[in-house]
């Protein structure tokens, strides 16, 4: 699908409203129509350009607000009307830092960090809808 979502294209620069591409939820994923997001110090951060681990082009934004639109393969816990507050921070939920309420350290997503819009990314919360 297409949504809108302003996107960072570089450092130091204005965002630009864009359409990008967005893959449905795949299993055990549910698309969330954003209502409501906030700017958060470190999209400012990494907006400026100081944030080492920023990347460009980049869709910002983890203080969001929304409702569930689709459901993909194998989710129990969600459904279509749903209101939610994504968490933004993936995580694996095996490794030593999941296991310990460290969450935001968790080692097995670093991977997928730090790389930028591609056309298969989850989109920030700047965008109108996610997954």
């Amino acid at each position: 699908m297409r949504t809108r979502a302003a996107v960072a294209l570089e450092a130091g620069k204005p965002m630009e409203i864009m359409e990008v591409n967005l893959d449905g939820p795949k299993k055990g994923e549910v698309l969330v129509e954003i209502k409501a997001t906030g700017l958060c110090h470190t999209d400012d951060f990494t907006l400026s350009g100081a944030d080492p681990e920023g990347a460009f082009p980049a869709i910002l934004g983890h203080e969001g607000a929304g409702v569930v639109v689709e459901v993909g393969e194998s989710v129990t816990s969600l459904e279509v009307g749903d209101h939610v507050i994504p968490l933004y921070t993936p995580e694996c939920r095996e490794c030593e830092y999941c296991l310990n309420p460290k969450t935001n350290l968790c080692q097995s997503i670093r991977a997928t960090q730090g790389q930028g819009v591609r056309e298969w990314a989850k989109l920030g919360g700047h965008a109108a809808a996610l997954w």
